[in-house]
């Protein structure tokens, strides 16, 4: 089946809307209905800002759920002590099938992200702020937005904003990753771990969050902690996005306060009453059942007493018509085809976990589970970024929730159900169809002084590759937005300049485009 999910599906409020205040009334709130629909907000300074962090209990909304306020507070120690200027990078990118909150927060209110964002590069004395996205979609909504603000990369000004891309890839949405990204190169994880706080964007201090997260902030900010408190639970206040898909009527976004049973929110998106199993914090996270579900209300702490996880907020049940071996099966198998190939645990693990997971569902018996479980244990704990503890704590997963047909494919050769495909992923071939928006420049190489040293075919190789000759051979293509920075790189290392940029097609109107159809169109940018 593999319907995958739209880049804006349908948006549900339980309780009074605070993220999606507004959406009622308009597809997107530009600058103006923003401020009809929030009002203006007033700055703080950082220790203000860091204190309604902490009493609020805010977390990082990307699934490593970090807090906030201590964030914060290392970002200003890193920047006093070093003497430097720090750099806030809001993490817009969503690589995950079955995440699309934070896509529709960047095409629905994307000053509500950006009022976040900006409230703490105030509060830090940051000169630049960067939002990594990954869709077309969020690329179009995000430079309306910057540009509506009058924001731009340009020199001299107070704040430089600008944009960068991300491919559409699980590892290209973690920090360092978006980072790496952000500093030029592939994004990525670099195979060491520094923290941002530390050394991020251009070796400084850098404010890395989720976008839902500084959505967050904004909205407190306006509030304040005392009615930000009156919703939600006392432990972990205010709302959260989630994005609910897998065997639901109505695959969608849901805002809804902590504390609301969960059951509740699965019945809304028309959840089967007795799903087979539900995988909470997407696929990274954990699977639980029917019995868990009706236990557990909305929030960190409660899916974690039953065996969840909240993670990046994605909610998906399964029915009992289908093989939930051959459901984790389809996922564990995209969760090997994307690692980032840079460490044996990844690149040589979760191919092997995935073809141990398919053994013992093709009759491979005790000896294949037993192979497979080493293998998921070989591993935790030694990859270059959290792809693999994620993956593997995916695997681990599914063969303690799923006990029963483990039990029945291991002894008997398989349970009797077919795999439908209910949990979402990619379709096969997306990477060659994924679109990017036009620069309206070209690559052009000058061949009086090119030298054939290849410099540029390693730097932007979608764009340029080498001849037999050892000359480049240059696309009739327009370079995309999203690689106009490594575009400039390759210009610059030409050893020869014989590279250069030129006007080609004409470039995007500035004026604030119609949100894009939630199509499959609007996909990521290639793999980088």
């Amino acid at each position: 089946m593999n319907t995958p999910l739209p880049d804006v599906p349908e948006v549900r409020v339980v309780g009074l809307p605070q993220l999606t205040q507004g959406f009622d009334l308009v597809e997107r709130l530009d600058l103006q209905m923003h401020l009809k629909v929030h009002g203006p907000l007033e700055p703080m300074t950082g220790e203000l800002l860091a204190q309604l962090a902490e009493e609020i209990t805010l977390r990082g909304r990307g699934g490593a759920g970090f807090p906030f306020g201590q964030k914060l507070r290392a970002v200003a120690k890193s920047a006093i002590r070093r003497g430097v200027r720090p750099v806030v990078v809001v993490n817009g990118s969503e690589g995950e099938p079955a995440c699309r909150k934070d896509t529709v927060l960047l095409n629905r209110a994307p000053h509500l992200i950006l009022d976040g964002a900006l409230l703490a590069a105030e509060a830090l004395g940051a000169r630049t702020l960067v939002v990594a996205v990954t869709r077309n979609s969020t690329e179009i909504s995000m430079r309306a937005a910057l540009a509506e603000r009058g924001l731009s990369d340009r020199r001299g000004q107070q704040l430089r904003a600008r944009i960068v891309r991300t491919p559409e890839r699980m590892v290209s949405g973690e920090a360092s990753s978006v980072i790496r990204a952000v500093n030029g190169g592939p994004a990525l994880p670099p195979g060491r771990r520094e923290r941002a706080s530390d050394t991020g964007v251009g070796g400084a201090p850098t404010l890395l969050s989720n976008a839902e997260t500084f959505a967050q902030l904004a909205i407190a900010a306006r509030i304040g902690s005392r009615r930000y408190g009156n919703t939600g639970t006392g432990s972990e206040p205010g709302t959260v996005m989630l994005t609910i898909s897998g065997a639901v009527a109505r695959p969608m976004v849901v805002e809804v306060p902590t504390g609301v049973p969960l059951r509740y929110v699965l019945q809304l998106a028309g959840a089967p009453p007795l799903p087979q199993g539900v995988l909470t914090g997407g696929y990274h996270g954990n699977w639980i059942d029917s019995v868990a579900v009706h236990e557990s209300v909305v929030s960190r702490e409660s899916l974690a007493a039953v065996g969840g996880s909240l993670g990046a907020g994605a909610i998906l049940p399964i029915g009992p018509e289908t093989c939930p071996l051959g459901e984790a099966l389809r996922v564990a198998n995209w969760l090997a085809a994307e690692t980032a190939g840079q460490c044996g645990p990844c690149k040589l693990g979760l191919p092997a976990a995935a073809g141990g997971l398919a053994d013992v569902m093709n009759g491979g018996g005790p000896a294949a589970l037993e192979a497979l479980r080493e293998v998921t244990q070989a591993v935790k704990g030694r990859g270059a970024c959290k792809h693999p503890d994620g993956s593997a704590r995916f695997f681990a997963s599914t063969l303690s929730a799923f006990t029963d047909d483990l039990a029945a494919h291991v002894l008997h050769g398989g349970c009797g159900r077919e795999t439908i495909g209910v949990l979402p992923l990619p379709m096969p071939g997306y990477e060659e169809a994924e679109e990017s928006i036009p620069s309206g420049e070209k690559v052009a190489v000058d061949w009086t002084l090119c030298q054939g040293h290849g410099l540029c075919a390693d730097i932007i190789p979608e764009l340029i590759r080498l001849g037999p000759d050892g000359y480049p051979s240059v696309a009739d293509a327009v370079v995309p937005m999203h690689m106009r920075g490594r575009a400039q790189r390759a210009v610059r290392r030409c050893p020869a300049l014989a590279l250069r940029i030129e006007q080609g097609a004409p470039p995007i109107p500035k004026s604030r485009p119609e949100l894009p159809s939630s199509n499959r169109k609007a996909l990521g940018s290639g793999r980088g």
